[in-house]
């Protein structure tokens, strides 16, 4: 038996190591991302897409009627590709993105370690990319930094390498570009910063080469900065509201969560956990934490700047927050450089690595097929989607839609444009925490033709729960409901046909 194991791990060992594996993980991870175009287009998507379809900067708002606590750069990538191709257009777009990063984290492992670990490497992140346990459909900001992140991290290493300012300003300027797609992905940074010191203090470079460099850098992080700014002034939007539409929400929006009562945070982590033992993330990035000793005495300078970037993203990942499982990608950088650093081994711990790789490529695959069926059959619901196309049957041109709980998935089916703010729960929660722009809006003469109570009114807690319920009930009429029974109301004195979703 042992035999059989051995030959079978010799005959896949002997697979990966040819001189294709490069580009068909590249060529995978495109085209296994695409079965996503048959899907229909998830929250987040449809919040940003809507946004960008909407934008109106001004001096108190990043986006105009709009609010989204994300940099331009993102909003302005998915109003692109939604003006190219339709909403769906950005799946292509990070279809692309997941063989760019595939392809990029070839090139990192083979600067740090070999040409194996190359073709390891190569697999185990486009193993990542389409594993459906994560997520192989959405596209957010998480997928759409990745190929500036390894692009950032390669960069500072030839820099390093090379002395060359030019390398590091362009690390610099692609770790902090990537922070205009997820602004909490601060890895490149990280990893590069790191590198420098660590190659100072271990004498591999002198202080006024450590000085040229890391001035460099310093250049090259300031040029998306600067770009920010002179948008902000161009557009006519304070730098206040910038700073605080990318970063001080989230500090107000932390608080929110941390005093939530909530049970779901929890429960997301949970599952989240679940997804990065299942997808082999756990064991790679503690394999490398296992060896870390052995791996410090071969190099201590990537040994470090590896450790680095584990950490900060690690740390990225638990301030978010809401632990959703897409929260992962951001730590394929990091488990990219763990699985190159051990995958070139022939001792155990090489072995070990390329074993768990394959086994990561083997959840990928059951995972991919799992959903394949379950999606065949028939058994995978869409119901936000469902309800708006109802909705939309329903609607007379000149009729607006608000949805109670941020589904902006559901407002994007229907087709109706929302007088109110947030499209997402979480600013509702956190700028309108007791309702009372949403109930000034309900009794004014702007209150939207359908409101849809997607989640219960006393969900999070909140004190203007039951106003908001009675103001619901003065102005509006239960017209029916959508999927999963969630009723939908209309304004008081119209009549449209009833809802027949397709749920």
């Amino acid at each position: 038996m042992l035999d059989r194991w051995q030959s079978l791990a010799h005959r896949v060992e002997g697979v990966v190591e040819s001189r294709w594996t490069v580009a068909v993980a590249a060529a995978l991870a495109f085209l296994l991302r695409l079965p996503g175009l048959t899907r229909p287009v998830r929250a987040d998507e449809a919040g940003f897409t809507l946004v960008a379809r909407g934008w109106d900067p001004r001096p108190d708002s990043v986006y105009g009627d709009l609010f989204v606590d994300r940099h331009p750069l993102l909003v302005a990538v998915f109003g692109l590709s939604d003006r190219i191709g339709g909403e769906h257009a950005i799946r292509v777009v990070g279809a692309l993105a997941c063989a760019l990063t595939v392809l990029g984290a070839a090139a990192v492992a083979r600067r740090v370690s070999s040409e194996r670990a190359a073709k390891w490497t190569a697999v185990a992140v486009a193993a990542l990319l389409t594993n459906t346990v994560i997520d192989a459909v959405a596209v957010k900001g998480e997928i759409l930094a990745l190929p500036l992140l390894f692009g950032s991290i390669l960069c500072a290493l030839d820099g390093l390498a090379r002395r060359s300012p030019a390398r590091a300003a362009l690390a610099g300027l692609l770790a902090t570009t990537a922070l205009g797609m997820k602004q909490n992905l601060a890895g490149g940074l990280a990893f590069g910063a790191v590198l420098l010191v660590a190659a100072l203090l271990t004498r591999r470079i002198d202080g006024r080469t450590f000085s040229r460099l890391a001035a460099a850098a310093v250049a090259g992080a300031a040029v998306p900065v600067l770009a920010t700014v002179a948008w902000a002034a161009a557009a006519g939007v304070d730098l206040e509201t910038v700073w605080y539409a990318v970063y001080g929400f989230r500090l107000d929006a932390n608080t929110v969560l941390a005093e939530s009562g909530s049970a779901a945070p929890a429960s997301r982590a949970v599952t989240l956990a679940f997804a990065a033992l299942a997808a082999g993330m756990v064991a790679v990035v503690g394999g490398f934490l296992v060896n870390i000793r052995r791996e410090w005495r071969a190099d201590p300078v990537v040994t470090a700047a590896t450790l680095a970037i584990v950490l900060a993203d690690g740390l990225a990942l638990v301030l978010g927050g809401s632990y959703w499982r897409d929260y992962l990608f951001g730590l394929v950088p990091a488990t990219a450089l763990c699985a190159a650093l051990l995958a070139r081994r022939r001792t155990g711990r090489g072995r070990t690595m390329r074993l768990v790789i394959g086994l990561s490529a083997a959840s990928s695959v059951v995972c991919l097929l799992g959903w394949v069926g379950w999606n065949a059959l028939d058994f995978q619901e869409f119901p936000e989607d469902d309800t708006g196309a109802a909705i939309a049957a329903a609607a007379e041109p000149g009729d607006t839609l608000v949805v109670f709980g941020g589904r902006a998935d559901l407002q994007l089916s229907s087709g109706l444009p929302t007088p109110y703010t947030h499209l997402w729960s979480l600013p509702m929660r956190t700028l309108d925490p007791d309702y009372a722009e949403l109930r000034t809006l309900l009794e004014g003469p702007d209150a939207p033709t359908w409101f849809v109570e997607w989640v219960p009114w006393g969900a999070w807690g909140a004190p203007g729960a039951e106003e908001l319920y009675d103001a619901v009930r003065a102005r509006y009429e239960l017209h029916g409901t959508g999927c999963w029974d969630r009723p939908v109301y209309l304004l008081r004195g119209l009549d449209r046909p009833p809802l027949d979703p397709d749920c």
